[in-house]
């Protein structure tokens, strides 16, 4: 009786262990993965003001490098207006950010990209006409999401004078950047058509 018991229990343990790990790796399969965009905003809520400064120079000199790439491989006049934008608007607001920055004694901000700005652009530069027009569309609406939460925390919380300035008055001109993107991507994604009905 007792070794029976003992099997027996020794059974139920198994099988309510099996699934125990059986309902945790299910709950790990179904967690939705963190996007790159929310791992950035995420990350800019930690930062400090010279810290910003830095994400905000790598971040532009990425928008006027993908923004040269939209006016050459576009094939949407949309994606090629909202890439002219991004170089001309980006150029001002770099301008604007090492002034910003000298005023607060920031100095050596960076002249390039990072690198996973660097990989989405070599990502893009394989691509052409309508795959082009749709991936960059798609980085832009997700990079001004990111973008828009970073500036606007560092124009509520913001320490150097300023920085938070230029956060403030730079965030009106991504919101706008944002909207342009979101219409354009309702341009270039490609719509489907339900099927006629057939008369009866």
């Amino acid at each position: 009786m007792t070794k029976q018991w003992n099997y027996t229990a020794l059974l139920m343990t198994g099988v309510f262990t099996w699934a125990g790990l059986a309902a945790v790796s299910a709950g790990a399969a179904t967690t939705p993965k963190t996007t790159k965009s929310t791992a950035k905003s995420s990350a800019a809520l930690m930062m400090t003001d010279a810290q910003f400064a830095k994400s905000a120079a790598e971040g532009g000199n990425a928008e006027i490098r993908l923004g040269e790439l939209a006016e050459d491989r576009g094939s949407n006049q949309a994606v090629k207006d909202l890439g002219q934008r991004m170089v001309t608007d980006h150029a001002k607001a770099d301008t604007d950010l090492q002034a910003a920055a000298t005023k607060d004694n920031i100095t050596n901000l960076p002249s390039q990209m990072d690198a996973r700005d660097q990989a989405t652009y070599v990502r893009l530069s394989k691509l052409s006409g309508a795959q082009f027009d749709r991936a960059y569309v798609h980085d832009m609406v997700r990079d001004h999401e990111a973008d828009i939460a970073a500036f606007r925390h560092e124009a509520n919380d913001g320490k150097d004078a300023s920085i938070k300035q230029f956060a403030s008055q730079t965030l009106p001109t991504l919101e706008d950047h944002l909207k342009e993107a979101r219409q354009a991507l309702q341009t270039v994604e490609p719509r489907t058509t339900a099927p006629a009905k057939k008369a009866s």
